[in-house]
């Protein structure tokens, strides 16, 4: 384990100088684990190193660039959760596009899944605005928070079992840290849905015995302290599940539409 040093990172980075920085997957653990505040996991998961592949990959790709983005400076780094810090809604992904998250920041921001992630939201009444292009645009998200299961930008959107195993506490503690108001958890695609049940139980939720499989559509009802919380089953906004029209508009708003109708 090490520290961010002085005059380290952006303008708006949550890692000052003096954050611990975790290289080993049980370094993870620790840090995660004595994160006693939702600020503080987020600016710990932002400098983790833990999986050498990942960090790799997202910083050659901060290095090399697209085209497009030639003239910006790249995030290359976790991308922890954002939105409403006592959500109602918690929206599950895969982890951070390379020249989307990657680059802005922030999850879902700057790339075509997220252009209809948040246009969806903002009809639904999730956004503030119905796009989201970079970390300063002004957008907020009301009663939701956006995470993914894996913080990094990984190869061709495939992280190894093991770099989601190394990435599983910064998930789980960031559930338990905002577990008290949650009423409602949808899962974008069946890697979310399968990396969210494990991570559930480990943030306190109470689970039904057997789980149900993933669909568009699906539901299942856990609990916390008691309270009754809905989990929601949602095709991912990939490019090739919109280009397909296995995705559509009218699928994902049904989606937060009965998020909000169970959340309210």
């Amino acid at each position: 384990m090490s520290f961010v040093p002085p005059g380290s990172g952006w303008p708006e980075d949550p890692a000052g100088p003096g954050t611990p920085v975790a290289h080993t997957p049980e370094d993870v653990r620790e840090l995660a684990a004595s994160s006693g505040t939702l600020a503080e996991v987020t600016a710990r998961e932002s400098v983790c190193r833990a999986c050498p592949r990942l960090v790799e990959w997202r910083e050659e790709v901060a290095r090399v660039k697209r085209r497009a983005f030639a003239d910006e400076t790249y995030w290359g780094r976790p991308v922890a959760g954002w939105g409403d810090e006592k959500p109602r809604v918690l929206i599950v992904g895969l982890a951070p596009a390379a020249h989307g998250g990657n680059r802005t920041g922030r999850i879902f921001t700057g790339d075509r899944s997220g252009d209809w992630l948040f246009a969806s939201l903002y009809r639904t009444g999730f956004a503030a605005q119905p796009t989201s292009t970079h970390a300063g645009d002004g957008q907020r998200l009301l009663g939701a928070r956006v995470v993914a299961a894996v913080r990094c930008a990984p190869p061709a959107n495939k992280p190894s079992v093991e770099e989601r195993a190394a990435c599983f506490p910064w998930l789980a503690r960031e559930l338990r840290l905002v577990a008290d108001p949650v009423r409602v958890v949808v899962c974008l695609g069946g890697y979310a849905w399968q990396a969210v049940w494990p991570a559930l139980r480990e943030a306190g939720y109470e689970l039904p015995r057997g789980r149900p499989p993933f669909g568009h559509g699906a539901e299942a009802e856990i609990a916390y302290g008691g309270a009754p919380v809905h989990l929601l089953g949602c095709y991912h906004p990939s490019q090739q599940n919109t280009f397909t029209g296995r995705v559509t508009e009218a699928m994902l708003d049904a989606v937060f539409t009965r998020a909000g109708e169970l959340s309210a």
